[in-house]
């Protein structure tokens, strides 16, 4: 909850949603510079799974209905090479979650080729933990993993990819508190915002986090001919104090390739998870999807780099 959390003056509805970025979409709201909004959104699969499904409702999803945002805001007096800040509020989750296996998805999806389905309930009113089996909960942290502006070129642009106004970046400290600051390229901007998440390791790396339905308070205001380059943000303060209480078990990968050594540590990160703990693969695989944060360590002895992956002890106690 947020005491200190400024009154929306528009909320936009879970059904005022699209699924692609298009800079022809009908805006849903013209709003001033500082007006605060909140937007009811939806889960990433635009609620086809539930606290009813099965793992067999995985294997049917239409990819089409994708992560949908709510929106498009046009903010007055937006124009290209500004910047939009992006100050998030508060989050107000739902209590339920699911975290997911989709075939020919995530970062070992050569390894993990069946359909799998976690379902989470959680208290969304104290956000403490999420219980994931009798060994193991997941401290949570809720973010919008979607986030961004209409890009300058015409047409419908594919929702997935994240590029430099923002879109898919899936960056879990993107929380209350948090200002994210993006480039405009079109009039009005034209923001939105959906794919919210309770909780999510760095990295993602089965492609899931819990994917959980709640409303956004945030902020919309305009920074006059910055010419950002990138999207950027800044935190409140520290970023993993809900994982560090008890330190982390770590894995690595070494070698010429970043991505092949990303695997590595993870994949030697449920070998330790199923050894240790008992785990299937798939459900550690997940797990470490929803709180395990993949780093790289060392990119400078070229061509011999170090990713890590580390697993917060806490979630295991």
């Amino acid at each position: 909850m947020c005491s200190n959390c400024k009154a929306a003056s528009y909320t936009i509805h879970a059904a005022q949603h699209h699924f692609g970025w298009d800079n022809s979409i009908v805006p849903v709201e013209k709003v001033t510079p500082g007006t605060v909004m909140e937007f009811e959104c939806n889960d990433s699969s635009s609620g086809q799974l539930t606290s009813a499904s099965t793992v067999d409702d995985v294997a049917t999803l239409d990819f089409g209905k994708i992560n949908p945002v709510n929106g498009p805001i046009y903010v007055d007096g937006a124009e290209p090479g500004d910047t939009l800040a992006v100050k998030i509020h508060q989050f107000k989750p739902s209590g339920f979650g699911w975290t997911a296996n989709i075939p020919g998805f995530g970062l070992l999806a050569d390894q993990f080729k069946d359909p799998a389905l976690h379902l989470w309930s959680y208290d969304k009113d104290k956000l403490g933990t999420s219980a994931f089996s009798p060994h193991g909960k997941v401290p949570l942290k809720p973010f919008a993993g979607t986030i961004g502006l209409a890009p300058a070129e015409a047409g419908l642009h594919s929702i997935v990819p994240p590029r430099r106004v923002g879109g898919n970046l899936d960056i879990r400290d993107l929380a209350a508190g948090t200002t994210l600051y993006l480039p405009v390229e079109v009039a009005g901007a034209l923001f939105s915002i959906g794919d919210t998440h309770a909780a999510q390791g760095d990295g993602e790396v089965c492609g899931t986090a819990i994917e959980s339905p709640m409303s956004v308070v945030v902020e919309l205001d305009v920074l006059k001919g910055e010419n950002l380059k990138m999207p950027r943000f800044e935190t409140p303060g520290p970023v993993t104090r809900h994982l560090d209480e008890k330190g982390y078990e770590v894995t690595t990968g070494i070698g010429e390739n970043l991505f092949e050594g990303a695997q590595a540590a993870v994949s030697n990160m449920i070998d330790l998870l199923c050894a240790r703990h008992g785990y299937s693969a798939v459900d550690a695989y997940m797990l470490c999807s929803v709180c395990g944060d993949l780093r790289i360590s060392e990119i400078v002895d070229m061509p011999n780099w170090v990713v890590s992956f580390y697993f917060p002890k806490i979630v295991l106690e």
